[in-house]
């Protein structure tokens, strides 16, 4: 089995199954570690429709699908925050897609993304209790920086020259 990473326009099929799925793991993760429960259907619908990645597509972003074998296995976009830095985010695999190198192809190819948008760092948040992708953005030459969101979620902060 092969791995390839392409553009994926933000409101195909592909993209609303990654994305429903990315949501709603990293937001069971938080209700779970917070507050005991996972997350209530009507939350999970509102933040999917609010959240539509509208803003991953060129000129000023792109979203990538992974996939493995053929079939999808993941997600990670790109958006200009300005006409130097991108941000990336969305970076996911489904759970039995982890683990065979995918994550790092992805953002790989999505750096590769952000420097054909022109941008010259990327930049990126995450939570506490999502140590893995604290680990993969440390092996892959991301450095922790201060803030440069006020996301209410963010805990941690990211950034990687492109040179």
């Amino acid at each position: 089995m092969t791995w390839t990473v392409a553009p994926e326009p933000f409101d195909s099929p592909v993209a609303a199954a990654l994305w429903r799925a990315y949501y709603t793991e990293v937001s069971d993760r938080w209700y779970l570690l917070h507050e005991g429960r996972r997350t209530a259907p009507e939350e999970l619908e509102r933040e999917v429709a609010a959240r539509t990645g509208a803003d991953l597509v060129p000129p000023g972003g792109q979203l990538l699908v992974a996939r493995y074998g053929g079939e999808p296995a993941g997600s990670a976009g790109v958006r200009l925050l300005d006409a130097a830095t991108a941000e990336l985010t969305r970076v996911f695999l489904y759970e039995g897609m982890r683990g065979r190198g995918g994550a790092a192809l992805l953002v790989s190819a999505a750096e590769d993304a952000a420097r054909a948008l022109g941008a010259a760092r990327l930049v990126l948040d995450t939570r506490g209790d999502l140590v893995e992708a604290r680990a993969l953005y440390a092996r892959l030459g991301y450095v922790e920086t201060e803030p440069h969101n006020d996301d209410k979620y963010a805990e941690h902060w990211f950034r990687k020259e492109l040179g």
